[in-house]
């Protein structure tokens, strides 16, 4: 079984800038994308950033031009810059991965524990 290991969440001030970084626990077969999500407080999770193994990056419209995505397929990492960052952008953050742990294993989605990011105003 493989876990993805979130880090860098935390508490900053509006306008501030945070970091986060997703690493599976063991080398993947093959993965479709990566991305992240957040579920605000009270809220449903939501897409935040993805992209695929074709290069295609997905933003939502509240982050773009303020987030960036980036990771390494090979070494199975995820980023997420974070700037200009708002109070509505607290929340649990979560890693995401699409793909094959073995080149017999089904397609399916893993999912981090979550990292909590809270921009205070």
């Amino acid at each position: 079984q493989v876990q993805l290991v979130e880090s860098g969440g935390g508490l900053v001030q509006a306008g501030g800038s945070l970091r986060l970084s997703c690493a599976a626990s063991r080398s993947i077969f093959s993965i479709n994308a990566m991305g992240w999500y957040r579920q605000p407080p009270g809220k449903q999770r939501e897409l935040v950033a993805t992209f695929t193994n074709g290069g295609r990056i997905n933003y939502v419209d509240s982050v773009k031009g303020r987030f960036t995505i980036s990771g390494d397929n090979a070494k199975n990492t995820v980023y997420l810059e974070m700037n200009s960052l708002k109070p509505e952008d607290t929340g649990v953050y979560y890693c995401h991965f699409t793909g094959r742990m073995t080149s017999l294993s089904p397609v399916r989605d893993y999912w981090g524990q979550g990292t909590q990011v809270t921009v205070s105003s």
